[in-house]
């Protein structure tokens, strides 16, 4: 194969992959990412085996296996933001200017949609309550129904009664049973995982020591790789469901761009371009003949 058309399908690959923008994911969900870019033979093969290969991922990527116990079935939303999950992410070194060491984290049970909000872990019941007012509520609406464990600082009086005072509703999982909030857990291990990838291992925002411990500044690009990519149960991505299409981002390749490096389509193009003009020559000979058909007829009369 052409060296400059494999060089070419690494570089997408590692946009779709490797890039803080896109982030490491799934190889299904790396995959549904480049067929909205791009397409080649055997697609699905290069995506496999370039995900397996990756460095970064494999260093990173955690146990997975199945969990024991019942998943419990909550209900269903029917507005956006009407049920969501909240919880917080500690064990973070220090990041951003306020040296935040923790992350609180709100996945939308309707969308899917993940909203990442740097804090720290020491912060209070009230510290809590006013960065969901300004940073959360503001930019999207009130929560009817919070899921969350029974940390402190959601079980304590004020949280409570923040909670009647607005008319809404809180609910708890039970202790060491993550089934009942299984939607967090999934995404904050994917946040770790991000996080544990492009801090430790990344290429990116590197620092004397040769590693990216300042994961804030990571928050907004992981965030959108995150809204961008499909999710397992919609099939579609939570900017997709949110705002009805996908932003722009850096592997969006132009098509003409697409095109060149994409041999089986210059292919197929050169081939309907000699099509085209035979058909034009059949028709024409037939035209020929047929004129000269009639004009004999005639002469003949």
């Amino acid at each position: 194969m052409d060296l400059a058309y494999r060089t070419m399908i690494s570089t997408i690959l590692n946009e779709c992959h490797g890039s803080v923008s896109s982030g490491p994911l799934s190889e299904d969900q790396t995959l549904e990412r480049v067929k909205t870019c791009s397409w080649w033979p055997n697609l699905r093969k290069d995506v496999s085996e370039y995900c397996q290969t990756c460095d970064r991922f494999q260093k990173s990527n955690r146990a997975t296996g199945k969990k024991f116990g019942m998943i419990i079935q909550i209900q269903e939303p029917k507005s956006p933001w009407e049920i969501a999950h909240m919880y917080l992410v500690t064990a973070l070194p220090p990041g951003g200017d306020r040296s935040y060491n923790a992350c609180l984290v709100l996945v939308g049970i309707y969308r899917k949609t993940p909203i990442f909000l740097p804090c720290h872990k020491e912060d209070t019941a009230m510290d809590t309550a006013i960065i969901i007012c300004n940073k959360f509520i503001i930019h999207t609406e009130l929560l009817q129904n919070i899921i969350s464990d029974r940390d402190p600082k959601f079980t304590s009086a004020l949280w409570t009664n923040l909670h009647n005072f607005f008319g809404r509703k809180s609910s708890f999982s039970t202790a060491y049973h993550p089934q009942s909030d299984v939607l967090a857990e999934g995404m904050i291990q994917t946040l770790k995982d991000m996080i544990r990838i492009f801090c430790a291992y990344g290429l990116e925002l590197k620092d004397s020591d040769g590693f990216t411990h300042d994961w804030c500044t990571l928050i907004p690009a992981l965030e959108l790789a995150y809204k961008t990519s499909i999710h397992s149960s919609t099939r579609k991505t939570p900017e997709m469901l949110e705002k009805g299409w996908n932003p722009r981002l850096p592997y969006d390749t132009p098509k003409k761009y697409l095109v060149d490096i994409n041999p089986t389509e210059i292919r197929f193009l050169k081939r309907q371009d000699i099509m085209q003009t035979d058909s034009f020559k059949i028709l024409s000979n037939m035209r020929r003949k047929d004129g000269k058909k009639f004009i004999n007829h005639l002469n003949s009369k």
